[in-house]
Parts: C-alpha cells; structure tokens; sequence
C-alpha cells in the first residue's frame, strides 16, 4: 500500500530539510559561545585581569619617561600588553575546540544541520570578541592609571592590536586540532610567554642580544606589536611588519584547516 503525502506536507517535510542560512553560522550561536567563554573564571583572569596587572607593574615605573618623539614610554608599555591580552585571548578561546573535542561535543555537532565552516567560523567570532574585550580593558586600565594620548592613536594603537590577534584565533585553532585537551593550556601557556619576549612584548627587542633580535623579527608576535605601537611611536608602518603579520597568519589558517579536516574525516 502506496501512502501519498498531500502537498503542503511535502513542502512543509522540503522547508524543514533545507540547510540552514550561513550553514548555520547565527547571532545565537555566537551568543551561547561568547556566554559560555566568559563564565570560565580562569580564562578571564588569564585574559583580562593578568595583562592588566603586568601593566601595573611594569607600566606604572615608567610614568613621566618619554620616547623619542615625546609620547609617554606608560602609552608604550600598554599597547604592549594590551598586544599580549588579546594574543592570550584569542588563543585561549581557539584552542578551546581540544576540550570540545575530547568531550564529543564536537561529534554531536556534526549531527546538526551546523556546517563545519560555521562551527570554525563561530570559534573565530568568538575569539575576536574576546581579544577586543581584553585590548579595552587594557586600555581602560591604562587611562586610569594616566596615560594620556590623541583620540586617533588609541583608535589606530587598539584596532591593530585587535585585528593583529587574529593571527592567534588560528594559532589557538591550530594547536586545539594538534595537542590533547589534557595537554593544551599547560603547552599553550610556555609557548605565549616565550612569544610576547621574542616579540618585543616585554622587552623592546632592540634590548636583546643581536642573534636574538634577528630571530625574534620573525616570530609571529613581533609584526603585531610593531603594527600596534607604530601610530604611539610615529615610525610608519613597516612592510615587514605586515608581511610578517600575513605569512604567519596565513600559514596557522592553513595548518588549522588541515587539522580540522583531518579530524572531521575520521566521524
């Protein structure tokens, strides 16, 4: 016996099996990830309130010295760190998939209409928001603390720290597809440190031994600090620099997407 289904149920049974908009990219999902990052009190403390504090510690010394074109070495110090604040949040936030991973949530999400696309794109979002939460509240703590600098440069300064961190929302990716989840905050955490000091994050690599200094010109942290700093300091901006902020973003973007495939092909 042959059952015929009446139109309407046939295109009602059609609209509920078509792929969601955006793969299903959505301000709700985003919203429930960006929900979920901010009620993890250990990320906040390392995102939010240490840059903060290594500021205070570093940048309060420095008030009344100046750079070379008389702009406060206190603004200088804080673009830095605000540098490392994003970069500390990004990462975190990508590398996030490594826990989703190892608890299966990343497997019953494949059951959902959610594209893989999507679900990058979300962790992406997620760890942009994050990075400008951390840039903001390094810079409210600066201004707090006296520095004192023209509206443009802390728009320039804070959104090529910002956009600059977008070279870690795939290196977080990139290391959350490599590294266990048992592993990856304890690998994370060494690896981000040892960058912010080569990057000239903490020390102005022009401080550092000369091997050194020419090593760290190409490490990932250095084209973002010198993109960051250039409208405090007025050097212009640096072709290697963005060169440099490009070729490594470009190379964890790539690495991620080969991990992620790899690791979807294996559900």
């Amino acid at each position: 016996m042959t059952t015929t289904l009446p139109a309407g149920a046939a295109a009602t049974t059609a609209d509920t099996r078509r792929p969601p908009a955006l793969g299903g990219f959505s301000p709700a999902l985003l919203g429930i990830e960006l929900r979920r990052v901010l009620r993890n009190r250990r990320t906040l403390a390392f995102t939010l309130i240490m840059p903060a504090v290594f500021f205070l510690i570093f940048g309060l010394p420095e008030r009344g010295e100046q750079l070379p074109n008389g702009r406060s070495v206190m603004a200088y110090v804080m673009v830095s760190l605000a540098v490392y604040a994003a970069m500390v949040a990004t990462t975190s936030a990508g590398a996030a998939v490594a826990t989703e991973r190892a608890l299966g949530w990343s497997r019953q999400l494949r059951l959902t209409p959610l594209r893989p696309v999507a679900y990058v794109a979300t962790k992406v979002a997620t760890a942009m928001v994050l990075g400008l939460v951390a840039v903001c509240v390094e810079f409210a703590v600066g201004a707090a603390a006296g520095v004192r600098l023209p509206v443009d440069v802390w728009l320039l300064c804070g959104v090529a720290a910002w956009l600059g961190s977008l070279v870690f929302a795939a290196f977080g990716l990139f290391i959350g597809y490599l590294v266990p989840a048992e592993n990856v905050m304890q690998f994370i955490g060494p690896i981000l440190a040892v960058l912010a000091m080569f990057g000239g994050l903490f020390v102005p690599v022009e401080v550092l031994p000369e091997v050194i200094a020419d090593i760290a010109r190409f490490t990932p942290v250095y084209g973002v600090g010198e993109l960051a700093r250039a409208p405090l300091t007025g050097d212009g901006v640096s072709l290697g620099a963005l060169a440099n902020l490009v070729a490594w973003t470009v190379l964890f973007a790539v690495a991620a997407t080969r991990l992620f495939r790899r690791d979807t092909a294996r559900v």
